[in-house]
């Protein structure tokens, strides 16, 4: 008895390749008369052009502000446009405070960054990485670690056997 073969049917899924967004993004610039070519030159010796994808509202933003909790202090001097532009969306009802609005700002900034902060903070590491060698050769040939006070970061200076030395 001859069967039928059943075929099992793919799910329909769109295999057409998705555009390359970095193209997209130059063919609107150009055709909006912006070429990153030309601002950044051959070598780009020039000016330098970093083109970052935002969403175009602030709504993810302002809602994953409130899953978190603020609990760090930053003391911050602004100029007054700055402050106006703050107080604006304030009164837009967007944000609560001129502090929202300045953690969401400082927030989106950070992420527009995100790349750069990562390269500074992986040299930061060897820094550290340094001091505490530093520190270690030091207490070798001193028999003792310098006294360090409280570091940057609020560290508490160590004492030869790795314990906080008591705050003055």
């Amino acid at each position: 008895m001859a069967r039928a073969a059943k075929r099992r049917r793919k799910p329909e899924t769109d295999e057409r390749p998705r555009p390359d967004l970095g193209a997209l993004i130059l063919k609107e610039l150009e055709r909006r008369g912006i070429r990153l070519d030309q601002l950044c030159g051959d070598a780009c010796d020039g000016p330098q052009v970093k083109v970052v994808c935002v969403s175009p509202t602030l709504r993810d933003s302002v809602e994953k502000l409130g899953e978190s909790a603020r609990d760090q202090v930053v003391m911050v001097r602004i100029d007054e446009p700055t402050r106006k532009k703050l107080d604006a969306w304030v009164e837009t009802g967007a944000v609560k405070s001129r502090s929202e609005a300045a953690a969401l700002f400082i927030r989106e900034g950070l992420g527009v960054r995100e790349s750069e902060l990562a390269d500074l903070e992986e040299a930061l590491e060897g820094v550290n990485e340094a001091k505490e060698r530093l520190r270690s050769r030091a207490s070798r040939v001193l028999g003792t670690l310098p006294r360090q006070g409280r570091g940057p970061a609020g560290e508490d200076a160590m004492t030869r056997d790795g314990q906080a030395e008591p705050r003055a």
